[in-house]
């Protein structure tokens, strides 16, 4: 187990206020529950809002996380460990992703960096051999500029007019400088998987990579009532043949990550204790022992998280169950890896490790879309699972 393994669980767990979910399978109780972290915990909550969406419109949301009655699960660590075993933890009990019915959004280009890998998939066609020659290019002609523009300024009409004159303009440039943010459905809801499981590639992508991601939790409302982490599996190569196939770029199964908790916000954590931290990743490769790091700084996002928010949702846009909103990454990795000036693309077995101190670690092991397990679980299970247990209209106030 690497270091940022046994971090799972984020460095203050006494003070936090973790909510995440478990699948029972002990007997007496088959299903889906709704879980605390308590003093290291996991304490099942579920009698009090059947489903994660239900718990986030309480009013009296932290005071049910921090000491509503439930019942007893076992050791969190114990938990969390045994997922990236691909192992039950006490009691049966496997971890899910921390969500369920909420729509999944993500917002892309978000950062100057990310924002140079965009254009150069989109000019490379989908060919890694050429992203070498077109990121020095692009880097010598506009790479000093970005990080220092505010999106939708006067200054971002200016280079816009500048980039289109020399015919750079791109419509990834449009969202990453203009003043409309790229919000899209990442997957569909239930339908992320969680810490220590699969993610998925699909199987006709040769260029792809992970990006490690902080996700806030919003409910109907518009209110961030926390945080966690996710990857947002991205396939270079497909997205940067057309942007019109980013539907299959992005969402196939297991193609979201999210976990291993949402942390909620009270006084020792808040939306500026994320504008200031740092996601770090590692990458370990089963196969070949390849080895890549990296890091996105949150300071340098180019659009403020309620920003993202308000652009997602408000009078033009309702969500009635919640969301997860992906902010972006400023991870590109560009290392090579099979050949040089090949840049880095996975392989199976590869081991994902996403992590900052306040949120813990989320790692997942990397492989085709087809051969991991089937998404079979939605959302008719679900409610037709949480009507047998007698949950139903268990939703709170």
């Amino acid at each position: 187990m690497n270091t940022l393994q046994a971090t799972a669980l984020p460095a203050d767990i006494d003070r936090a206020l973790l909510v995440g979910r478990v699948w029972r399978d002990d007997g007496a109780i088959q299903g889906p529950a709704v879980v605390a972290v308590r003093g290291g915990r996991l304490v099942d909550i579920t009698r009090h809002a059947a489903t994660v969406s239900d718990l986030f419109e309480r009013r009296d949301l932290l005071t049910i996380v921090g000491s509503a009655e439930g019942e007893d699960l076992g050791a969190a660590r114990e938990l969390v460990d045994a997922a990236v075993r691909g192992e039950a933890g006490p009691g049966g009990i496997r971890l899910l992703a921390p969500c369920d019915v909420q729509a999944i959004k993500a917002c892309g280009v978000t950062f100057a960096v990310s924002l140079l890998e965009r254009v150069i998939e989109e000019q490379a066609k989908g060919d890694p051999s050429r992203a070498v020659a077109l990121r020095e290019q692009l880097q010598a002609t506009i790479g000093s500029n970005l990080s220092e523009i505010v999106p939708g300024s006067e200054a971002s009409q200016r280079l816009k007019a500048e980039l289109s004159a020399q015919g750079l303009w791109s419509q990834y440039m449009e969202v990453g400088i203009g003043p409309d943010a790229e919000v899209f459905t990442k997957s569909q809801p239930m339908s992320a998987v969680g810490h220590g499981a699969e993610v998925g590639l699909h199987p006709s992508s040769h260029w792809n990579n992970p990006e490690p991601e902080i996700v806030l939790a919003v409910n109907s409302r518009a209110e961030v009532v926390g945080a966690t982490l996710g990857n947002d599996v991205n396939l270079r190569d497909i997205e940067g043949r057309s942007a019109l196939l980013l539907g299959k770029a992005k969402d196939n199964n297991g193609s979201c990550a999210i976990g291993p908790f949402i942390r909620l916000f009270d006084g020792d954590f808040s939306l500026d204790t994320l504008r200031q931290c740092e996601v770090r990743m590692l990458i370990e490769g089963r196969d070949d022992g390849f080895v890549l790091e990296g890091s996105s700084r949150m300071r340098e996002i180019s659009r403020d998280p309620l920003d993202l928010v308000a652009q997602t949702c408000g009078a033009h846009h309702q969500y009635p169950d919640g969301f997860m909103l992906f902010l972006g990454t400023m991870f590109s990795p560009i290392k090579d890896r099979d050949a040089k000036g090949g840049g880095f693309t996975h392989h199976p077995g590869d081991t994902v490790s996403i992590s900052t101190p306040s949120l813990g670690t989320l790692v997942n092991s990397v492989q085709r879309s087809d051969a991991i397990a089937p998404w079979t679980f939605g959302l008719r299970a679900l409610y037709a699972n949480l009507a047998q247990r007698g949950l139903l209209g268990s939703g709170g106030k």
